[in-house]
């Protein structure tokens, strides 16, 4: 018997409508793990926040990466699960997996349909990741997202779809789980059992961990400008105005931007300020195609590349850098992106 402890922050799975006209996290973990069958695993539940992840920052997802590591460091436990709203949710479990050290595997889980709602998805999202995070299977592997029966790799994994109970996507599942029904499976009311198996068919690719975030991670500001036809460099002088330490240029295609974003990454990157070049575009990567106001010309100035990694955990990554060091190198991104 693997014991798995939850950890709770809110999200659509603790959330209701009963006290106004748009859902809110009000449900404790306690409630939510009352209708969850654990199958064979001991579960102990926490709670550490309790609100939508829409509204979290940085000294939040700092207290949630601490949780997890204290949890982890519990000799009786095998494996954590953390339930989360799915906006930023592939935010945190990039921060988590950023610095998780351990062998015992970080399950992250949520729903998109509310536990008031009709064929809401929370209590099965939650039945797997606890079997996720009790197998066996899932030593080593790092940090995991369980959604809709399906497993991914924190990194590279991102929202796709707004209302969608299988909104997950990006660099694909690397595993799944399965119920089988169990031998006389109807117990004396007539309900059915079934064991959950789980099944992995790749191994996540992972860098070495970094530092947990300190209290410097709270203040370390951030910003993402978009390229887009007629973009000039307004929003990017805002965001350095306002003290980011860091500016991601979501590029058209390969990271493409124009001569007055360019402009500005100069002169930025000459103030001090860490200039990321990333592609607003799905799938692919960062590539020096084309000059003349394109990646190519980016890159030669100084900018870095984020490679095929989500702008959004692209942010994350330069957030826990630039809390840690004062320069960073294209040699500490290459392991990451």
């Amino acid at each position: 018997m693997a014991r798995v402890i939850v950890l709770a922050t809110g999200g659509t799975i603790a959330s209701t409508r009963s006290s106004s006209p748009g859902a809110t996290a009000t449900e404790s973990i306690e409630a939510l793990l009352q209708s969850v069958d654990s199958g064979e695993h001991e579960v102990v539940g926490k709670d550490i926040l309790t609100t939508g992840s829409y509204l979290l920052n940085h000294r939040d997802l700092r207290i949630i990466a601490h949780t997890v590591a204290e949890a982890l460091e519990d000799a009786s436990c095998d494996g954590v699960v953390l339930t989360h709203g799915t906006d930023t949710l592939e935010e945190t479990a990039y921060l988590l997996d950023l610095v998780h050290s351990s062998s015992k595997p970080v399950v992250v889980t949520g729903a998109q349909r509310t536990p008031d709602s009709v064929g809401h998805d929370g209590e099965l999202n939650l039945q797997d990741a606890i079997a996720v995070a009790g197998s066996p299977e899932s030593s080593g592997r790092g940090v995991l997202i369980t959604f809709a029966g399906c497993v991914y790799p924190a990194r590279g994994t991102v929202k796709l779809h707004t209302t969608n109970p299988s909104p997950f996507g990006g660099v694909g599942a690397c595993g799944y789980v399965a119920d089988t029904p169990s031998v006389g499976a109807a117990d004396g009311n007539g309900s059915s059992h079934s064991t959950k198996h789980v099944h992995f068919h790749a191994f996540p690719r992972r860098a070495q961990p970094l530092a947990l975030p300190d209290e410097k991670f709270d203040a370390t500001r951030v910003d993402v400008i978009v390229s887009h036809p007629g973009a000039d460099a307004t929003a990017a002088q805002a965001c350095a105005d306002a003290g980011a330490k860091g500016i991601i240029v979501l590029g058209t295609g390969a990271g493409n931007g124009n001569h007055a974003l360019l402009l500005w990454a100069r002169q930025a990157m000459e103030s001090g300020i860490t200039v990321g070049l990333a592609t607003r575009v799905p799938h692919g990567s960062v590539l020096p195609l084309y000059g003349n106001g394109g990646a190519s010309d980016f890159l030669d100035a100084g900018a870095l590349s984020m490679g095929s990694l989500p702008w959004s955990q692209a942010r994350i990554l330069l957030a826990l850098l630039l809390s840690q060091q004062q320069v960073i190198s294209s040699d500490v991104l290459a392991e990451h992106i």
